[in-house]
Order: C-alpha cells, then sequence, then structure tokens
C-alpha cells in the first residue's frame, strides 16, 4: 500500500493504551516494540514480497535480509523468525521451495536467528519473507521518531535496486549489475544494533520500498522536524542505474512514490533522473543514521569496521517550518 493509504487506514484502527507499546504502527516505524522490563524489549515486523531475481536462493536471502533488517534498524537483534510462504503447487516445484528456504536459512543463521517454523498458503504467485521477533534495551531504541535539527543524515547503501531490478526482469540489465544487486540486496544492516548499544545513533529508519525520499518524509513527520539533501553525495549503485532510468526502466512503486511527494518536497534544480533515483522503490536498501555532528567520527569508524557498502553524509536535520516543505534539495 502507498503511505498515502495508510495514512488513511491507519487513524481508523484503535489506538493502543497499554503503556508498555514503545513503537506502534502510528509512527510509521520500521517495527513495533512492546516492552517487557526497564531493561529489555521486544521487536517484532514482519515482511514478505514476490521474486525479483530468477534464483531462488538468491530470492531467499533477499527476502530474509529484507525482513531481518528492521529488527537491526530499531538498534535490536533478531531472535527467532518464523517463515511465511505462498506458492502455486502447480507451477513451483517443492526442489525450488525447498531452495528459497535454505537461502532465508542461511541469512537468519548469519546474525545468529533461529527459524522456528512457519505457515504455508496455496498462492497465484509466489511470496516469501519472515515475521522476526528480536530483543532491545528499551534505553537504546533507534526510531524515526527521535530525530533533532543538526543531525546529520547517514546512509549505508547506494540507492538504486528498484530500477536495477526492473531492468534484470527487462532482460536489459548487465550482468555486473546483477551480480552486484543481488550481493547488495543480500547483505544485512547488523551495524544499526551496534551504534545503538553503543549509544552513537538514536534515530534511525530502513529505506525500502516508499524509497529515501518516502522514508525520510515519514522520520521527518514522526520527529517534528524537517531535512536538507544534497542530491549530488547521494550514493548509487552504478552509472548504468541513470541509464536505465533513461530508458524508462521505472517500477510502478518508484513511480508511484514519486507522484506523492510533490506537497512535501521542494525539488528545486534537481533533474529529472535524481528525482527518480530519490524515489526509487528500494529492496533491503540502507539504513538512514541520524548522527549528532560529534559523534559522526565515530559512527563513521564503526560503518568502515562493518563494511557496509556505503557511508555517505546526504544531508541534514533541519527545523520545521510551519508552512515550508518537509524536505529541501540544496545546490
Amino acid at each position: 500500500m502507498s503511505q498515502q493509504a495508510l495514512r488513511q487506514v491507519l487513524p481508523q484502527l484503535p489506538f493502543s493504551v497499554d503503556r508498555n507499546v514503545i513503537v506502534s504502527s502510528n509512527t510509521l516505524d520500521d517495527a513495533g516494540v512492546y516492552r517487557l522490563d526497564h531493561r529489555r524489549a521486544l521487536v517484532q515486523t514482519v515482511d514478505f514480497f514476490t521474486p525479483i531475481v530468477d534464483d531462488p536462493f538468491s530470492y531467499g536471502q533477499i527476502a530474509a535480509a529484507n525482513s531481518l533488517s528492521d529488527i537491526f534498524a530499531m538498534g535490536g537483534r533478531p531472535l527467532t523468525a518464523l517463515n511465511i510462504v505462498g506458492f502455486p503447487a502447480d507451477l513451483i516445484t517443492p526442489r525450488v521451495i525447498s531452495s528459497i528456504l535454505r537461502g532465508g536459512l542461511a541469512k537468519a543463521a548469519e546474525v545468529g536467528c533461529t527459524v522456528i517454523g512457519g505457515h504455508s498458503i496455496r498462492n497465484p504467485e509466489p511470496i516469501y519473507g519472515l515475521a522476526v521477533t528480536g530483543i532491545v534495551d528499551p534505553r537504546r531504541i533507534t526510531t524515526n521518531a527521535n530525530a533533532r535539527p543538526g543531525d546529520l543524515l547517514v546512509l549505508t547503501k547506494p540507492l538504486g535496486t528498484g530500477i536495477a531490478t526492473t531492468g534484470i526482469k527487462r532482460g536489459i540489465a548487465s550482468r555486473t549489475l546483477r551480480r552486484k544487486v543481488i550481493a547488495l540486496m543480500a547483505t544485512i544492516k547488523a551495524a544499526g544494533a551496534e551504534l545503538a548499544e553503543l549509544r552513537l545513533v538514536r534515530a534511525a529508519t530502513d529505506i525500502t520500498g516508499y524509497g529515501l525520499i518516502g522514508h525520510l518524509v515519514s522520520l521527518c513527520r514522526a520527529s517534528g522536524v524537517a531535512a536538507e539533501i544534497d542530491p549530488a553525495a547521494v550514493p548509487v549503485i552504478s552509472d548504468e542505474i541513470l541509464d536505465l532510468i533513461e530508458l524508462g526502466c521505472v517500477p510502478a512503486g518508484s513511480r508511484e512514490n514519486f507522484h506523492g511527494t510533490t506537497v512535501v518536497v521542494h525539488w528545486g534544480k534537481t533533474n529529472e533522473r535524481l528525482k527518480v533515483l530519490l524515489t526509487d522503490a528500494q529492496t533491503s536498501g540502507g539504513l538512514l543514521l541520524c548522527v549528532n555532528e560529534a559523534n559522526l567520527e565515530n559512527v563513521l569508524s564503526v560503518l568502515a569496521k562493518m563494511h557496509t557498502a556505503s557511508a555517505a553524509v546526504i544531508g541534514r536535520i533541519v527545523r520545521r517550518r510551519r508552512r515550508g516543505p518537509l524536505i529541501c534539495m540544496t545546490p
């Protein structure tokens, strides 16, 4: 569902009055958080999608990495997961399903998460993902509601996965790009937990289906702030992504994201290719970290130690003007 649709649906649901609910769906954050005691809270999330690559093992890895990363985005560490499986039984063989599940198991094992079961249904097209439960210290949660003016925005993965996977489906993406983007999407963002535990970051969000701009809009709304972005500083997977944009290789979700930005973003002189890139629907994208300038050196050191795909400072959080846009592009 689009963010606009969610903002119409969610207010119609009853508001939770449980005082142990620390993070709910009200802020459109990456996961929910429920306090167990003053030192422990559960972090819970669920995510699944249809295949975006041909290789079943890689698909399983990417879907699992995408689900697990929501826990790390909140500063937590995953404990257990449940498989969510849907397949057209007459078209997909048990061997293919097994390969997908093995891909998911491999990613869960990589971060010490135990897959303890799941649920399967017949479905017209394949779907796979995980429902994940993690643990976090309530005093060290990183939410999208804790950004403060002056924070620098640091992005841990380059953009362009939505455009790349569309190019792969159409058979026009290069083999080099195909390998690069699959490896990138299968990478889990464990740095989020490390940074939270070291108290270096207090606000963050996971860049996935709503694109960089969409998730930043949610962060700004939840935190009561605005943001400035330097489009030239935003990393892109490769120059081939920009070429694919020129060829019109843009997924429907990205186009929907772009149309939803008209009233909340001041684009300035940003060219059309960069507008598409900044609103591209990511699969297992990077973390967008809100970093106090005094902590920047230490944060970049942790990201380098953990070999994140990028550690780009792309903008900053600013005070929100009463009638101004939520996000402005800077030269």
